[in-house]
């Protein structure tokens, strides 16, 4: 969807804009999709989160109380900020729109940030509130660490071995259920480190300067 979108948004006036307008649209068009199919559309729902890498940028986009948290430097940053009711925009939004359970009111219109690469970025962390109810980004981002550096030590084992990013992950979820965190608990870690992205990336970049 966002790469329909990102096609339909070229006459926007800049990148930024264009990325933000593609991400909406994208977000918009998923919840159609879901409350056309859903069983029970009123009252179930979900969080949502993109993550866009290119070789100079990090697009993040969050509707909900998942989060992205960048490793930099041995250093938390998170991408996106919570749709919790402890922010007061949110509480107002929502009073605004008085005491029903309506679905005009749970809007799907995400926040889009960006954030400039730097050789000192690790990794990225994506995960629902089912782990960051248990635990901080800096708490989950010394973890993920510690397990890439260790599971990029281990040797390979049966044709399909899992990433040290995948087993990391894993035991993101694991700890939070260890915790006793009762929402859902969903992580992705993508390694920037990988020598398959940081191929990629090189090889943008020079393809950059030629042109």
């Amino acid at each position: 969807m966002v790469a329909e979108e990102w096609g339909r948004e070229a006459g926007n006036d800049g990148w930024h804009r264009r990325w933000e307008a593609a991400l909406c649209r994208s977000y918009e068009r998923a919840d159609d999709v879901f409350k056309d199919n859903s069983l029970a559309p009123y009252s179930v729902g979900t969080t949502a989160l993109v993550a866009i890498l290119s070789p100079c940028q990090i697009i993040a986009s969050n509707c909900g109380d998942s989060r992205v948290v960048l490793s930099r430097g041995k250093q938390a940053i998170p991408l996106t900020v919570d749709h919790k009711l402890d922010r007061e925009d949110e509480v107002a939004r929502i009073t605004n729109g008085g005491d029903h359970d309506l679905k005009p009111w749970v809007i799907a219109e995400p926040e889009v940030t960006f954030m400039t690469r730097s050789e000192d970025d690790e990794f990225l962390i994506l995960a629902s509130d089912g782990l960051w109810d248990v635990m901080s980004s800096d708490d989950a981002v010394k973890l993920a660490r510690y397990e890439l550096r260790r599971r990029r030590r281990l040797p390979e084992k049966g044709d399909t071995p899992s990433s040290p990013a995948c087993g990391a992950a894993e035991e993101l979820v694991k700890i939070a259920y260890d915790a006793f965190s009762t929402d859902n608990i969903s992580v992705v870690i993508v390694d920037l480190k990988a020598p398959r992205i940081r191929s990629l990336q090189n090889t943008e970049k020079r393809d950059e300067k030629q042109m």
